[in-house]
This record gives structure tokens, sequence and C-alpha cells, in this order.
């Protein structure tokens, strides 16, 4: 099964749900990419990934343009606004699908309050990719 997550800037949602992916099924190909790539993987995301034993830290944000070409099973966008952007795939999609999160690089406050939301968002991104590998 080839998998490709799809979010905005690929520095945070689309990282931790791939990163639990390959963690839950190291068979699945999975890939990760955003409409406007940030510079970085987000460090908050890495720092919460690592708490569970999954290390983003050699990961990088990707343009989505690299995968146009590419055939997948599921292309799933974690975000609303990759969803209204969904670029067209020339490879064949065999089935796109929207499991939305809410953005933790926009949370305010301390900073223990900032890594509690990355924990909770880490933790929804767990609970709701476990359930859609459970559904295959």
């Amino acid at each position: 099964m080839k998998i490709l997550i799809l979010c905005t800037g690929n520095s945070c949602r689309s990282q931790m749900a791939e990163g639990f992916l390959r963690s839950f099924d190291p068979e699945i190909e999975v890939f990760s990419a955003g409409t406007e790539p940030s510079n970085q993987v987000h460090l908050k995301a890495i720092e919460v990934m690592k708490e569970k034993g999954i290390d983003l830290s050699g990961h990088y944000p990707k343009k989505v343009d690299e995968f146009l070409d590419d055939s997948f099973d599921y292309v799933i966008t974690v975000c609303g606004h990759a969803k209204e952007n969904c670029p067209v795939f020339l490879g064949e999609v065999k089935q796109h699908l929207h499991i939305g999160f809410e953005d933790p690089a926009e949370a305010t406050g301390t900073e223990e309050e900032i890594l509690e939301e990355f924990r909770r968002i880490r933790d929804e991104i767990r609970e709701r990719i476990q359930a859609f590998l459970q559904s295959l």
C-alpha cells in the first residue's frame, strides 16, 4: 500500500501522521508533502513525537509537486487548506480522504501550554490514523 499525507506546510500534522503510519506498519510506503512547504519540520513536532519513540529529526518538508506523477492507494489531507487546494495527480489515486486536525503551530500561551497542544494534536493524529488503518 502506498499513501501520501498532504497538508499545507508539511511541518507538523502531516509529518506526525507519516511517522505514526511508518511505526504502525513498516510495509506501508508512506510519504508526506505540503502545498506550501515550510523550511523545516517544526521543532515541537519533533520533540513530542520523540516522546512516543518516533524520530522525525531527519525529516524535511517536501512540495507536493514531487509526487504528482506517482500513483497512490490513498491521498489523505490533514488540513482544510490542503483539502481545498489539493492538486490534480497525474498518477492513479485510488482514494482521496480528508482526516482533518487543528494546527498545533498556531497554539499560543506559555511554552508548556504550547507543548500540551502539540501533544493533544499528536495523540489525536495517532488515534485517527490507527482507526483508519484498522478500517482497511
